[in-house]
């Protein structure tokens, strides 16, 4: 028997794997059946070189439990080792400069065990005992047992083994018995080892006996040995694609389609990518790319292998250039994977555009579920954008769909505006904008629809992306302003009517919270509506910008601002105006007179005052001019009362109001009660 130490350059190693690696020491698993695939795939190598002339045999690797003993057991039937090989590869962890190494990466086990090569090592994670039982496959060997209890000591010994290959048995120490439990094992055998190209066999088959289950003898392999992404696409069909989605996803609606990727140079990548039906929540669907290596699982965070828009695809990646122990840092320096991702984006944007410039039709009817994925590439990855742009769609009110160059075609000679802009109208929501559609229609302009998650920002994105061009939203002004083809010559209202209109409609408005509005009075022909809601595109912008970007906080908090538009063409507006004049006008007329008053005296004040320093114009000078003021304000406050006044009593005021805010969805509650009482009474 030989006795040693294990050659580390510090005592504390087992220690550090416990403590550091603790958090991720499920792995310990998969690093160990990984192990022994490799021994089995050495074999199989071997053999097809002609260096093994034996028989192969049954090549199943076997977890089994041992809840008696403490112990779970990996036994594989690959090369094995000798007692030299077990010296080499076991007892000499290359570890020099360990402690500044650990200290630096003590959070990072997959950097740690990466970095040493300490797969077999992750075992004392979970073990306060290992044992290897090993033979090797040459001829003569001698089976050997290799005992370490977690210090730096090992026992090296001949031993009884009738078959090559190898048993590791781990002794489970008292805080990790949950890997003890069968669920437990099989939960982590699916998770890392569901694909592994060699069967893993974990207990035996079940089948209900007696209203129970029972064992079979049929060993339980947990693993599918060649799935469909090892596979030439021509070997498989629609269907094999579709039930490895319900294998990955069995909870998922059917895929849109797929992807089956296969390069070989400059690096090694195969999978299959699918597109899932995607609504919306952009993050719910991400973390579903699962990435392996040579069909051992890795992790199923992909950020910096995939770019951040293909994360919203579902599937496998394998490539044996990432290694298995995968760390950020590593993904996001290392060369390789770089091209992989730009590889994978050159690929799914050939992989539409070949869909669309084939079958239009189903790329149409697909476009609600893909346009999520598209437009956030397009946001993201100027790259996508540029190939993106050729079949990424528009849609307009009436369903029909246009890339962006036929859209353009579409509206160039009818939305140009009078310094030579493309106007790009849409509505955000076809019902609530129902009106202001219509208007636009009504006038030979196309409207897009855009209620998408992204459309917001793609907005603003299209808009420095195309020349000369403006996107507007339908309900932003009226009609008439939306797209100005020439100077407006219409007549427009006194100073004096527009202020008595704009009072006394102001007057009647509802207190809204965080709701602004402003009144204004304008000519927009007889037969249009008499009153119109209107939201300045600029400031809507800029709050539905601040909902999902981060910094912009500011504009989320502002009001939200309206434009009360009042016809004055309309028949409506103008009964309403010629009411109050003839209503008002008594009352009214000795209050401006006052005003006009006071007005003509200011003047004189500020005349006498013109050219003088602060210092040289007298208190009593200044305390008339503030009395001046204040009586004008009270004045002012006594006019706004008389508007007020009349306005309360005018049910007509009061429902174009009602109606106008109903049209924008913004009468509620007791508000919209009294609303249906007014119009059964004026009906």
């Amino acid at each position: 028997m030989q006795k040693g130490n294990i050659g580390v350059t510090t005592e504390n190693i087992f220690p550090i794997i416990k403590k550091f690696l603790y958090s991720d020491h499920e792995i310990f698993l998969r690093e160990l059946v990984s192990n022994a695939v490799d021994a089995t795939q050495k074999l199989k190598t071997l053999a097809s070189l002609g260096e093994f002339k034996g028989e192969l045999g049954d090549l199943t690797i076997h977890v089994s439990i041992d809840k008696e003993k403490g112990a779970l057991t990996i036994s594989d039937h690959g090369v094995g080792l000798t007692a030299e090989e077990i010296d080499k590869y076991i007892n000499q962890i290359a570890f020099s400069g360990a402690n500044d190494f650990l200290e630096k990466y003590k959070n990072d086990a997959n950097a740690i065990i990466g970095h040493f090569g300490l797969g077999f090592y992750s075992a004392f994670m979970v073990a306060s005992k290992v044992e290897i039982v090993t033979k090797s496959y040459q001829e003569g060997a001698q089976a050997v047992k290799w005992s370490c209890d977690g210090s730096p000591e090992f026992t090296l010994e001949d031993s009884e083994k009738e078959d090559r290959g190898t048993d590791i048995i781990l002794y489970i120490d008292e805080e990790s018995k949950e890997f003890l439990e069968e669920s437990r094992v099989s939960t982590l055998l699916k998770k890392y080892c569901s694909f592994l190209p060699v069967p893993i066999a974990f207990g035996k088959k079940k089948e209900w006996k007696d209203g129970k289950q029972v064992d079979t003898d049929e060993d339980n392999i947990i693993n599918n040995t060649t799935p469909i992404w090892t596979k030439k696409p021509s070997e498989l069909t629609d269907e094999d694609y579709k039930n490895f989605y319900r294998e990955l996803y069995p909870m998922s609606d059917e895929p849109l389609f797929w992807i089956h990727l296969n390069v070989d140079y400059p690096f090694h990548l195969t999978g299959i990518l699918y597109f899932p039906k995607i609504k919306s929540n952009l993050d719910l669907n991400k973390n579903k790319i699962q990435l392996y290596s040579n069909q051992v699982y890795v992790t199923d965070s992909v950020e910096g292998i995939v770019p951040d828009f293909l994360t919203l695809l579902h599937g496998v990646i394998d490539s044996p250039d990432i290694p298995l122990n995968v760390s950020r840092s590593y993904l996001q320096s290392d060369s390789n994977v770089k091209k992989i991702s730009t590889y994978i984006t050159k690929k799914v944007s050939d992989r539409l555009q070949s869909i669309f410039k084939n079958d239009r039709k189903q790329f149409e009817e697909k476009w609600n579920d893909l346009k999520i994925f598209i437009n956030y590439g397009m946001l993201t990855q100027e790259d996508f954008y540029e190939k993106a742009q050729k079949f990424a769609l528009l849609t307009d009110t009436d369903g029909k769909y246009y890339t962006f160059e036929e859209y353009k075609t579409l509206i160039k000679d009818n939305q140009t505006d009078k310094d030579g802009n493309l106007i790009y109208l849409y509505a955000s929501n076809r019902d609530e904008q129902y009106s202001y559609i219509e208007a636009a229609v009504n006038r030979g302009y196309n409207v897009l629809l855009m209620d998408g998650q992204l459309d917001v920002a793609l907005v603003s994105m299209l808009e420095q992306k195309f020349e000369k061009s403006r996107f507007t939203r339908v309900d932003s002004d009226v009609v008439d302003n939306l797209i100005v083809k020439e100077d407006k010559k219409g007549e427009a209202l006194p100073a004096d009517k527009q202020e008595a209109l704009s009072e006394a409609f102001k007057s009647q408005l509802p207190q809204l919270e965080k709701v602004d509005f402003h009144v204004t009075a304008q000519p927009l022909g007889e037969h249009n509506a008499p009153i119109l809601i209107t939201q300045s595109e600029y400031m809507r912008r800029m709050k539905e910008m601040a909902n999902i970007q981060a910094g912009m906080s500011f504009y989320g908090e502002m009001p939200d601002m309206y434009n009360l538009v009042l016809n004055s063409d309309h028949a409506l507006i103008k009964k309403v105006l010629s009411e109050e004049e003839s209503d008002c006008g008594k009352t009214l007329e000795p209050i401006r007179k006052e005003m006009e008053e006071i007005a003509a005296r200011r003047e004189e004040l500020r005349k006498a005052q013109e050219g003088k320093k602060e210092e040289e114009i007298t208190t009593a000078e200044k305390d008339t001019l503030n009395e001046l003021d204040n009586s004008y304000n009270d004045l002012q406050d006594k006019k706004k009362e008389v508007y007020a006044s009349y306005a309360r009593e005018n049910k007509v005021v009061k429902q174009l109001i009602d109606l106008a805010l109903l049209q924008n969805n913004m009468l509620k509650g007791e508000a919209l009660t009294n609303f249906i009482k007014r119009s059964i009474e004026l009906i």
